[in-house]
């Protein structure tokens, strides 16, 4: 992806975020990239296009990694799975408005097609994580637990700390005007305690 679209695609983030699909027009777009209206039609056609483009884009990096911790026959399932935290963890905390972004669209069910697509992009990598587990299951080293809902359970817990930063405050007793996303030390004590989740749920004693 050249500069410019990436530049397009960052900017769309931003405004999505603040205003939302719907109050987000193709030309204030333009205006705030500095770009021309003609340039944002080119890339990407519509705004619709554009999302879809930006959910991609800011997809396939997770992705890349995912598929190579499935293949790598040097790690445990539940290294694999340690790993997968690490890497979406440190991913929210780096975009989290883009997350943010996507979560609101998926909740609001105002525009189907645009979920749909956005399901199709996003679900292989739960689909391999899932794939990670029930491996674990096969050879004998986890429980016979109920992987859905085991990713269901961490994906969760990213997205209640995602979603609102007055409600993680308030769940982790912290003050309202700390901002969570831009803690090392928070960021790390998420990250050890949904390895931890998974070791104890996952492992057989």
């Amino acid at each position: 992806m050249n500069d410019k679209k990436e530049h397009i695609i960052n900017t769309a983030v931003e405004l999505f975020a603040e205003k939302g699909f719907e109050g987000t027009s193709i030309r204030e777009l333009a205006a705030k990239a500095e770009v021309n209206v003609a340039m944002v039609n080119y890339y990407f056609g519509s705004k619709e296009k554009l999302f879809e483009a930006m959910v991609a884009y800011k997809s396939a990096y997770t992705k890349g990694i995912i598929e190579e911790l499935v293949k790598d026959s040097t790690l445990s399932e539940i290294q694999k799975l340690e790993k997968v935290v690490d890497v979406y963890v440190n991913k929210i905390f780096h975009n989290r408005l883009f997350h943010r972004v996507i979560h609101q669209e998926l909740m609001l069910h105002q525009r189907e097609g645009l979920q749909n697509t956005i399901i199709d992009i996003i679900s292989p990598n739960s689909i391999a994580v899932r794939g990670i587990i029930e491996s674990g299951i096969k050879k004998g080293v986890f429980r016979k637990v109920d992987a859905p809902l085991v990713m269901a359970s961490v994906f969760g817990t990213f997205n209640q700390v995602l979603l609102s930063r007055k409600m993680c405050n308030k769940l982790i007793d912290k003050d309202p005007d700390y901002v969570p996303y831009e803690d090392p030390k928070f960021k790390k004590r998420l990250i050890d305690h949904l390895q931890d989740l998974l070791r104890s749920h996952l492992l057989k004693n």
